[in-house]
């Protein structure tokens, strides 16, 4: 659908029109996120009045703001955002509306009064447009279903999946064909394969775990004249089940991945498969594909194999079980396992020589705590908890990196088309950053123009000690960039491969099952054909603007890509789009759950530590909750603070007083905005505290508790951070399985400075009369995001 919107007093003489699609603010205005990678067009909100979140527009540039920006106009809706809009349903007036979900949609949609269908008013709804906004006229639309009371268990995920499109429903036709499959492995299903059923492989996994992908089994060897191992890793053969172009196939195709939320996951595969058939469960035989390996004394992998083979799991283990026994091999949980004692110390073998050398490789290994939200029966929060990695963890983690590594090795020497997770170098603006943020600190080492793992995994170490560690090895982190599938191998920078590929979850992740498609027609000395692909949706051609956007080097000539390395490549693309729709989805979830536990703790005041500094604010992440909020600069005390971008830290002109990562701070929780995933919190400073405690002593009650008033800024919690400073659309980093990156995961549990900063005698004078007597306060000056 093409839809002229012209606009009076746009030149026809200004630049060239752009195609792109439009991305919406929360405060009215947008942006034209441009298909050529080049800079963003900011659209005023009188530009967004005709337009809506994710529509493909053509625009042309006009001036440039006071900022700098590009600022354009709409001159063609392209094409409308097809997806529907989720919101709650309201009557104002005798009217009947729906406020979106997503503030980013900028404005309410009318709805008529005999398209409301059932739905009552506070209810969350979906949308479909049926007018679409004009300059002078609001969007109209029906409720085409109704998903509830905005406080019924799950809302949050019926919410996301529908906000983000995440496929939540199989087609009839994969359920139809689910059906068909076996309960169990058939004598005819045995034939060409491996039989290891006498193995004694076994699964280690988490104590919540359902599905099993993978086996791990090791015993001593003789390496070339030395001693060594074998181990072998066994991964569910889905490929035998999951036919190119089938039901099944072009459902797992659509999601490229589960997506995992608190309390509910939404498998790529259908449940008889992901749970049943396909899962590596103990005391069954499961169909596998094995990478068969010999390691060296010096955890180098001597050799390898790939065959199909028939397994039979002897145990299902947890990783806290084996941690256990590995501790102490005469305790409770060794004498339970007293059989399989012997193999897990030889998996702890082999484990040290890969460790070993991956430090001699070089690779990226920072230590990080991710957290764990634990929801009762109805869904609500009961409490955070630090997830932190035990021995076994790691153990699982180099085997499976092992056998990824040789994967990819395979594919490259069988002269075959493959996906590979390919992690590139930071960019030079990164590098740049990372270098004078070095400097500023007086950290006495840098990276070189052409870094390598190795230097970043240097500075890590030798800073490990310092009380502004959290801040270094945070800002390490961010300078890189985020993993991608694709056909073009370019190493992966983080985990310090010339060559790696994701193999070992293919119940989960499309890409792996792929992967070992490529395999098997590389055993039988056949090619691999990819099916027909569906066209690349939005997410895909977001993710192409920003890989275009990546500075390439111009002596480089371009190379004549292949129609087959061209549906790889789109295949890829798909893959890494729908990866980061995943993760999106699961911090949205993530973010309304800890607004709605925040809600319950309004005006309580807790102890936290700077987790990231902007040019309006700083991020706070409290020590006993692992919830992140913002402290806005009107908060901060009563004089003017200057962002200082070198040193990723607020600095008062007039006292000195300065904020950066890891510092110690203590803060009331403020405001909870629900809808918009914000928390916000205000400083308390030292003499305002002792007062607050002794006046609750005193009442019974909370002191200095605020009424959740709107304020200018708040902080979506989990989510990203937007504002100067903090970058344009910052994004995760990424690499493999377990290395600590897969989504940008800060430790929350690292203290760093042990300090609280003095305020002013102003302020606290104020603070005190706030706490003392004062009825109401005064809003906070709304900033410019």
């Amino acid at each position: 659908m093409k839809t002229s919107h012209q606009n009076s007093g746009a030149s026809s003489g200004l630049l060239a029109e752009f195609e792109g699609t439009v991305s919406g603010h929360r405060d009215g205005h947008g942006f034209v996120l441009r298909d050529d990678g080049e800079p963003d067009i900011y659209l005023p909100p009188n530009e967004m009045r005709a337009v809506l979140h994710k529509d493909r527009v053509k625009a042309r540039i006009v001036r440039h703001d006071r900022k700098n920006r590009p600022e354009g106009r709409v001159t063609e809706i392209i094409e409308r955002a097809p997806n529907p809009i989720i919101g709650r349903l309201l009557q104002e007036s005798g009217v009947w509306l729906v406020a979106p979900e997503d503030k980013r949609y900028g404005q309410d949609i009318l709805i008529p009064k005999g398209a409301t269908g059932t739905a009552k008013s506070g209810q969350v709804v979906v949308v479909q447009l049926t007018e679409p906004p004009a300059l002078f006229g609001q969007p109209v639309g029906r409720v085409i279903e109704v998903l509830g009371e905005i406080d019924d268990p799950g809302m949050e995920i019926e919410i996301a999946v529908r906000k983000y499109g995440v496929p939540h429903e199989f087609s009839d036709e994969a359920l139809a064909l689910a059906r068909t499959l076996p309960d169990a492995v058939r004598p005819a299903d045995k034939k060409h394969r491996v039989d290891l059923t006498d193995i004694s492989l076994v699964t280690i996994d988490g104590e919540d775990a359902r599905d099993f992908d993978d086996a791990v089994y090791c015993e001593p060897a003789k390496v070339g004249r030395g001693k060594g191992w074998r181990l072998l890793v066994a991964i569910a053969d889905v490929s035998h089940y999951v036919e190119t172009g089938s039901a099944i196939d072009i459902d797992a195709y659509d999601r490229a991945t589960s997506v995992y939320f608190p309390r509910r996951v939404i498998p790529m595969l259908p449940e008889k498969l992901s749970n049943g058939l396909c899962s590596l469960n103990p005391n069954v035989e499961r169909l596998c594909m094995v990478c068969d390996m010999l390691i060296n004394a010096k955890g180098e992998v001597h050799a390898y194999q790939f065959y199909p083979a028939v397994m039979f799991s002897h145990a299902r283990l947890t990783y806290t079980e084996v941690a256990a026994i590995l501790a102490n091999t005469r305790g409770p949980e060794a004498a339970q396992r007293k059989a399989l004692v012997p193999h897990l110390l030889n998996l702890h073998d082999v484990y040290q020589a890969l460790l070993k050398e991956r430090g001699v490789r070089g690779a990226v290994d920072f230590e990080t705590t991710e957290t764990q939200i634990v929801c009762d029966e109805a869904g609500r929060i009961e409490k955070i908890v630090p997830r932190s990695r035990n021995v076994a963890h790691r153990l699982i983690e180099e085997a499976m990196l092992a056998a990824n590594v040789c994967s990819a090795d395979f594919i490259e020497q069988s002269k075959h088309v493959g996906l590979y997770r390919v992690h590139e170098g930071p960019t030079p603006e990164k590098k740049e950053m990372l270098r004078n943020y070095l400097k500023a600190l007086g950290v006495g080492m840098t990276i070189g123009e052409e870094p390598t793992p190795g230097e970043f995994q240097q500075i890590a170490v030798a800073t490990k000690d310092r009380p502004d560690a959290q801040q270094i090895h945070s800002m390490l982190l961010r300078s890189m960039q985020q993993a991608i599938y694709t056909p073009i191998n370019s190493g992966h920078f983080g985990l310090a491969y010339e060559a790696y590929t994701h193999f070992t979850s293919p119940i989960r992740r499309y890409p792996d099952l792929l992967v070992h498609r490529v395999i098997k027609a590389a055993l039988t000395k056949s090619k691999y054909q990819l099916p027909v692909l569906p066209t690349p949706g939005e997410a895909e051609a977001k993710l192409s603007k920003r890989l275009a956007s990546r500075v390439k080097d111009p002596s480089e000539k371009p190379k004549k890509i292949s129609a087959d390395q061209l549906a790889w490549q789109a295949a890829g693309l798909h893959c890494s789009a729908n990866e980061r729709r995943a993760d999106e989805a699961s911090r949205d979830v993530e973010a309304w759950l800890k607004c709605k536990y925040m809600r319950e703790h309004l005006g309580e005041e807790f102890g936290g530590v700077v987790t990231a500094a902007t040019g309006f604010g700083i991020f706070v992440t409290l020590d006993a909750m692992y919830v992140e909020g913002l402290v806005h600069i009107t908060e901060l005390g009563g004089e003017y603070f200057r962002f200082d971008e070198a040193r990723q830290e607020l600095r008062g002109e007039r006292t000195g007083i300065r904020y950066a990562i890891g510092t110690r701070v203590r803060v009331q929780v403020s405001r909870v905005d629900l809808d918009g995933r914000k928390i916000d919190f205000r400083l308390v400073h030292e003499g305002e505290a002792l007062l607050g405690r002794a006046m609750k002593d005193k009442t019974g009650g909370h002191a200095g508790e605020l009424p959740a008033q709107e304020r200018g800024t708040s902080h979506k919690a989990g989510g990203q951070r937007t504002g100067k400073g903090a970058g344009k659309r910052s994004e995760a980093r990424s690499g493999g399985r377990g290395t600590g990156t897969g989504t940008a995961r800060r430790d929350a549990t690292d203290r760093g400075a042990d300090r609280t900063p003095e305020s002013p005698i102003q302020a606290l004078k104020a603070a005190v009369k706030k706490s003392a007597g004062s009825a109401s306060r005064k809003q906070g000056k709304k900033p410019r995001r």
